[in-house]
Parts: C-alpha cells; structure tokens; sequence
C-alpha cells in the first residue's frame, strides 16, 4: 500500500522561505508521478506543481512559477517543494500526491483525479 507523509510546514513571514518533503512509503516510488496541491480556506484544493519519474519534465501554476521548486530523489523515496518569496495568499494546506501514470506535456497532471494517493497535507501559514 502507498502511504505519503508530508512534512516541513509552518509558519514564516511573507518573503520568507519553507522546504516541504514527502516521504513515500510502497514500491515502486522511482516511477510514480508526484505533484502537490494545496487548499486555502474556504477554497477549493488547486494544483500547485508536478514532476515525472525521471525529473526531467516539471509544471508549475502561474502564481509560484519563479518561487516554488519541485524535485525528487528517488533513493530517499521523496519528493519536495522548496518554496521562496512567500505571500500571504501562499497560506494553505500543501498535499503531496502521487501516481504511476507518467506524466507527459498532454497529461492531466493539474487535476486532482489524475492521483491515485494523497498525503494527510502540511499547514503553511504565511504572515505579514
């Protein structure tokens, strides 16, 4: 059974810097697809970035692209999202999500039916 467990949430002030981590748990991790997610309250849950089995192919949402990184080692069976230049409206519950689908440019990979597992989620909170 797939397990995901994030960690590495918490609270930062707006300009500030958080790494996220998802440890995977159920072979096999090194071909699975991961993105995170995240849900702001009262809204509803929005993809935020992906990435392939291989790292090579990686998408991000409009609003983090420049600030946000995802990435993977496989060997640690874990996958992450080096967060930067935190704002206010980052403040979210971040999930961790994975599939063994591949991703490719034509892939639904920004839906959130395209992910078989998810995560528990991590709390960032952004302040001012």
């Amino acid at each position: 059974q797939v397990q995901l467990v994030e960690s590495g949430g918490g609270l930062v002030q707006a300009g500030g810097s958080l790494r996220l981590s998802c440890l995977v748990s159920g072979p096999p991790f090194t071909y699975y697809s991961m993105a995170w997610f995240r849900q702001a309250p009262g809204k509803e849950r929005e993809f935020v970035a992906a990435i392939a089995w291989t790292g090579d192919f990686t998408s991000y949402v409009d609003s983090v692209k420049g600030r946000f990184t995802i990435s993977r080692a496989n060997i640690k069976n874990t996958v992450y999202l080096q967060m930067a230049r935190l704002r206010l409206e980052d403040t979210a519950v971040y999930y961790c999500a994975a599939d063994p689908s591949v991703i490719t440019s034509t892939s639904a990979y920004d839906t959130e039916s395209f992910y078989d597992y998810w995560g528990q989620g991590t709390q960032v909170t952004v302040s001012s």
